[in-house]
């Protein structure tokens, strides 16, 4: 008895419906995904309406305030309408839950690279988090932007699973397994912040059946297994990633622009900053366990 859901590797025909539909909806143009909001606290309908719309389209939709906002609170109250509460709270978030993405050298920060200005190569958030602690659920803000550099690249992770798919069941088959990729223990100065990590890079929830990635294309400090199927699937995804066209998107938020998404695949890139003409990239970032509903 197959399964309903199209991520079965022997259901062919809920896959090929479901791919069929997914290459339909999917944008050509990140323009596509842009809607202007005034009050994000309170979305209109209509507002509301176009962003689902973009979301069920590509699992993120680019947001653009008439007015600014500069809090945190602003963030949360547009994430929450859209089922999104329950914020990961990590070593470098403030008290609510939320991350100022900034050059920094303070604390914890000075040892991870989202508070530096270098870049971040493709991945999904939290791939180094517990299997019960996954997030599902992202919101970006930009605040204030770098004077050069800092754009984003992204990819919806369901057209990187129909590419490996269409390429070789296998790969997701061997992407699916439940040791697939481990994340060493987080040891900094003696003192253990996170256990070891292994788990899938592609997986369903069983309750939505939607498709979950868990993923990074950094090098170090990642454990993959040697066996050749894998690596084969490595080799495609970073062959997708070389190809820099859609369905990857190149996004250079400006202040008061945003991205919400369940949590997809994206890249940085370096930036320079120059504080003395106030250009210093200064990022909201919610970081969330729910998926959008």
């Amino acid at each position: 008895m197959h399964s309903q859901h199209p991520f079965d590797l022997t259901n062919e025909s809920a896959y090929g419906r479901w791919r069929d539909d997914k290459l339909r909806q999917a944008p050509q143009r990140a323009e596509e995904l842009i809607v202007e909001i005034q009050d994000p606290a309170q979305l209109t309908p209509a507002e509301q309406g176009q962003m689902r719309q973009a979301i069920q389209r590509a699992n993120m939709v680019l947001f653009a305030c008439q007015r600014p906002f500069t809090d945190h609170a602003s963030l949360s109250a547009l994430s929450a309408q859209f089922g999104l509460k329950r914020l990961d709270n990590h070593l470098c978030t403030d008290e609510d839950g939320i991350s100022n993405l900034q050059v920094s050298d303070q604390g914890h920060k000075r040892h991870y690279i989202p508070y530096t200005n270098r870049k971040i190569n493709w991945h999904t958030d939290g791939y180094y988090n517990p299997l019960d602690k996954q997030i599902h659920g992202l919101a970006l803000y930009c605040a204030q932007q770098a004077a050069e550099g800092g754009g984003n690249k992204v990819l919806d992770h369901e057209l990187a699973y129909i590419r490996l798919r269409d390429a070789n069941p296998d790969f997701i088959r061997a992407l699916s397994q439940p040791d697939a990729m481990g994340i060493p223990a987080n040891d900094v100065e003696g003192e253990v912040l996170r256990q070891a990590t292994f788990g899938p890079v592609f997986s369903v929830d069983a309750s939505s059946g939607t498709l979950h990635m868990r993923y990074t294309a950094r090098k170090r400090n990642i454990i993959w297994p040697d066996d050749a199927t894998t690596q084969a699937a490595l080799t495609e995804l970073d062959d997708l990633f070389s190809e820099d066209a859609p369905p990857i998107f190149s996004v250079r938020l400006e202040p008061g622009q945003g991205l919400l998404c369940n949590n997809l695949l994206h890249y940085r890139d370096a930036f320079t900053d120059d504080p003395q003409r106030g250009q210093t990239r200064l990022y909201f970032r919610a970081r969330y366990y729910d998926r959008i509903v």
